[in-house]
């Protein structure tokens, strides 16, 4: 085994060990637990940021138990590794239902989320989607809601501000031929060429590809006002590198993947005015941001991977407590069928990281998509779009 791969292992088994740590008290004092599941990537090529959403994750079941729990009784996350792959995840998922015997679980990833939804609606089960982004999560049966805005959210508010804001009028679209890639790259154009611009090149390529020449001799042959890349934090940099080596020197956007620090760090000067999206308050939107991202620098030195997607995790515990708390007040047992009724009831939430949360009928969810852009070497706050 590979030094970094031995790390990795390493602190993979330190990160599901703490994760027990968290219910182990509550366990050894003889107390009723409420359990619920939580299905990430924890290794494979996602791991750096799957294992930063379920740190966040872990944070809040010991600040809630902290704290009391609910009503006395302490929460119980059970993790299990997806490695953000589809069979992996349905694995992981069946486990939870059918041996864990949880009534909610969360999970992420746009292919994983699509892949279990069968298991939840059979099962009755309530599926969370926390920070998957595919329009389609909201059309995958009874049992399956996001807490997440979709695609059809950021990618049209960023698609509109580049147009009617930037004053952009003819743009390239890069895109990973996956689920997430293939729907936010068709929003992205649609609305686009709605608000009166001009897609001129459309251009995928493979999960796995390194080498992006050829798709990018196509975009510089159409010499678009702005390029937007929908792919993930893995490939993005290796995309714009590659750009800029070829000396396409246009304007980058790209989602809510992007707003990474290792973005950053891995392109250096060819990350200047690169567009991200965020789907999270910042510090200056939300008192309760800044003392997070300080929490991530005292105990890990260094910001989070993903900050928006780590806030979402960290409150994913607390939407589980609100809706234990609803089935307690009613005096309902916990079921994947009350559970269902307890979100789409009370259908309001206060959140402490990403704040007001409201279930729609529809599945779906709103929130502020608010832009960033790369200058001098960091993220600062371009927009905000309501």
């Amino acid at each position: 085994m590979k030094l970094s791969n031995r790390r990795r292992m390493l602190a993979l088994s330190a990160l599901i060990m703490s994760g027990a740590a968290f219910t182990g008290a509550a366990l050894a004092q003889g107390k009723e637990t409420l359990k619920f599941g939580l299905a990430m990537p924890l290794s494979g090529s996602q791991a750096l940021y799957g294992a930063d959403q379920v740190k966040a994750a872990q944070w809040a079941v010991a600040d809630i138990n902290a704290k009391g729990g609910v009503n006395g009784k302490q929460l119980e996350m059970i993790v299990l590794d997806t490695q953000a792959d589809p069979q992996l995840g349905i694995n992981a998922v069946k486990r939870l239902t059918s041996v864990d015997n949880v009534p909610v679980f969360i999970t992420a990833w746009s292919a994983v989320v699509k892949a279990v939804a069968p298991i939840a609606n059979r099962d009755k089960v309530l599926e969370l989607s926390v920070g998957a982004n595919s329009p389609d999560i909201a059309k995958l049966g009874d049992y399956v809601y996001t807490t997440f805005p979709l695609a059809e959210v950021d990618v049209s508010g960023l698609a509109k501000y580049t147009y009617t804001t930037l004053g952009k009028k003819t743009a390239a679209v890069m895109y990973i031929n996956n689920d997430s890639g293939v729907e936010g790259a068709a929003i992205y154009k649609s609305v686009f060429e709605k608000a009166g611009g001009k897609v001129v090149a459309y251009e995928a390529y493979d999960t796995k590809a390194t080498e992006f020449t050829g798709a990018l001799l196509k975009v510089k042959a159409a010499n678009p006002d702005m390029i937007h890349i929908q792919g993930l934090v893995s490939d993005l940099p290796q995309v714009i590198a590659q750009m800029r080596q070829l000396g396409l020197q246009q304007r980058v956007s790209t989602y809510s993947a992007g707003y990474n620090p290792k973005v950053i760090e891995q392109l250096g000067a060819a990350a200047e005015g690169l567009i991200v999206t965020s789907l999270a308050p910042g510090v200056s939107d939300n008192a309760n941001v800044g003392p997070f991202i300080n929490r991530w620098k005292e105990t890990e030195k260094r910001v989070p991977n993903g900050l928006p997607y780590t806030q979402y995790l960290y409150d994913g515990p607390y939407l589980v407590a609100e809706l234990y708390k609803w089935l307690e007040k009613n005096k309902m047992p916990a079921t994947g069928e009350n559970m269902r009724k307890a979100l789409i009831t009370a259908k309001n939430f206060d959140l402490p990281m990403t704040g007001g949360l409201s279930v729609g009928e529809d599945h779906r969810v709103n929130k502020p998509v608010y832009l960033l852009t790369v200058d001098k070497g960091q993220f600062v706050p371009l927009a905000t779009i309501k």
